[in-house]
Parts: C-alpha cells; sequence; structure tokens
C-alpha cells in the first residue's frame, strides 16, 4: 500500500466538472494499493498517516499532526501508484490491486480515518479525476507499506 502525502491549505477533486470531494487544511492523500494488501497493513498505514507531525508549529517546526492543527484529509484512489516502468517506455500496472479488491479496501480506509478526523472528503474509485491543490511547504511524503512494516 502506498499513500502519497501533501500538506494542503486547500485541495479539491471533481469528477465531470463537478466537485465531489474538497478541504482546506489538512492532507491531500493518493492512494495506491496492491493484491498483496490487506486490512491490517490499511490499519498500520492509517494510524501512520493521522499520527504525521509534519505541520509546524509555533516555532516553524515541523511539530503538529492533523489533529493539532483541526485539519481535514482528502482521500484520492490512485493506482497509478503502482506503475512499473522498468521495461520500455509504457508502464505496466499489473502490481496495482484488482478493482473490486481495492475499492473494497478504498472504502475501509475512508471508513476508518472517519473514525479519527472529524472531516474526510474523498474522489469516486475507477472515475477519471481532476485533482487541484495548493500544496503548503511543499512538504510531501511517500508512505510505503513495504518500507514501513
Amino acid at each position: 500500500m502506498k499513500f502519497v502525502v501533501q500538506v494542503v491549505s486547500e485541495a479539491s477533486v471533481s469528477v465531470d466538472e463537478n466537485v465531489v470531494g474538497e478541504i482546506n487544511k489538512g492532507f491531500m492523500v493518493l492512494i495506491g494499493i496492491s493484491d498483496s494488501d490487506t486490512r491490517e497493513i490499511a490499519d498500520k498505514m492509517i494510524k501512520k498517516l493521522i499520527g504525521l507531525r509534519i505541520f509546524e508549529d509555533e516555532n516553524g517546526k515541523t511539530n503538529l499532526s492533523l489533529k493539532d492543527v483541526d485539519g481535514s484529509l482528502l482521500l484520492i484512489s490512485q493506482f497509478t501508484l503502482y506503475a512499473n516502468c522498468k521495461k520500455g517506455n509504457r508502464p505496466s500496472f499489473i502490481e496495482a490491486g484488482k478493482p473490486d479488491m481495492a475499492n473494497e479496501m478504498y472504502e475501509y480506509i475512508i471508513d476508518k480515518c472517519s473514525e479519527s478526523v472529524d472531516n474526510v472528503q474523498r474522489g469516486i474509485f475507477g472515475e477519471y479525476m481532476k485533482v487541484s491543490l495548493v500544496n503548503e511547504g511543499p512538504f510531501t511524503v511517500v508512505l510505503d507499506s513495504k518500507e514501513l512494516f
């Protein structure tokens, strides 16, 4: 499982020119799911995500978590995080989770995050989406379950 976490002052996602998810201060998270991912892995990734202390405190140090700043989440499925570009110039996506399983896992992640964060917004799984954001810092962190656990 991979999360690309961006600290944002605002972010939104649209489908067919309609905004389906929108936040102000918080994390915009691109979520990639592989066939080997489980709810146990998702729980660990969510705990790491919610606990990340990457917002600046009063001294300009990255020391505050999402809860500390009353931040929001915008969670967007992104199978292309599992693009394999080793051979040729056209990426292979065979490492990405099968759609039914990945969608189930995506919904699970949204539900679990909603237990800890007041405002959780989302994209629409499998749809062509347009994402807009203002990345603060810029500050981007990649969480990869294969490297973390």
